[in-house]
């Protein structure tokens, strides 16, 4: 065992994840609201249905389906679900949720993330991850905050990566969603490790970093 190991933390539990608003530059992360957000989900997610190809549930057949849906997760006792808001349209297009907290040990799970297409892969996706990030670990107080996602899921995996967790290994056999199978990638990123991802994350999201049509100048990776 290591001297960091074996040393005395101090530790004290910290604040388990609530309902709060986190605003960014491109986007605005509030907590899931049926009655707020549901219709405007709707129009967003109808008709995609490979959103869903890696979700515990989905596809909706309807916007009542759908809004039912939302409502269970505004009162999952386990996760806290935000919507989030792009500035670009102001209406939600998508959801994330802080899960499976482990106040007495610092650790909480970024996950049950929904992407409408108009949202994947732009500005305001990452923005709002890096919000949630920043909220874990600096007005929380958390040690770690964890990734999983199906194994075979090579974009979540991915995105994982670029966004500043690491790969710890494969849990075989976790789960079975849909009937099928579920061997889990885990990934994690740890407090220590938040000050540089911060730094990485701030330079990508700095206004700088875009020409006059939006353009990203210097991908993530490469900061």
């Amino acid at each position: 065992m290591s001297d960091a190991e074996n040393s005395l933390l101090n530790w004290q539990p910290v604040p388990a994840p609530a309902a709060v608003t986190l605003r960014g530059r491109t986007v605005t992360v509030e907590p899931l609201n049926a009655a707020r957000h549901a219709a405007d989900l709707w129009l967003a997610l109808a008709g995609h249905d490979a959103v869903w190809t890696w979700m515990f549930d989905g596809p909706y057949g309807s916007e009542e389906a759908l809004r039912r849906a939302v409502e269970e997760k505004q009162a999952a006792p386990a996760a806290v679900f935000f919507a989030l808001l792009p500035d670009a349209s102001g209406r939600a297009e998508g959801w994330a949720s802080l899960m499976r907290p482990d106040p007495a040990n610092g650790v909480v799970e970024v996950g049950n993330i929904v992407l409408a297409p108009r949202l994947q892969r732009t500005t305001a996706a990452t923005e709002a991850m890096y919000l949630l990030a920043r909220h874990v670990f600096e007005e929380l107080g958390n040690r770690r905050y964890e990734w999983k996602c199906n194994a075979l899921n090579l974009p979540s995996r991915r995105a994982a990566e670029r966004l500043g967790f690491r790969y710890e290994g494969t849990f075989r056999q976790h789960m079975v969603v849909k009937d099928r199978s579920r061997d889990t990638a885990w990934f994690a990123m740890l407090d220590g490790e938040w000050p540089e991802r911060k730094r990485a994350f701030e330079a990508w999201l700095a206004e700088g970093n875009f020409d006059g049509e939006g353009r990203q100048r210097k991908r993530l990776g490469e900061i």
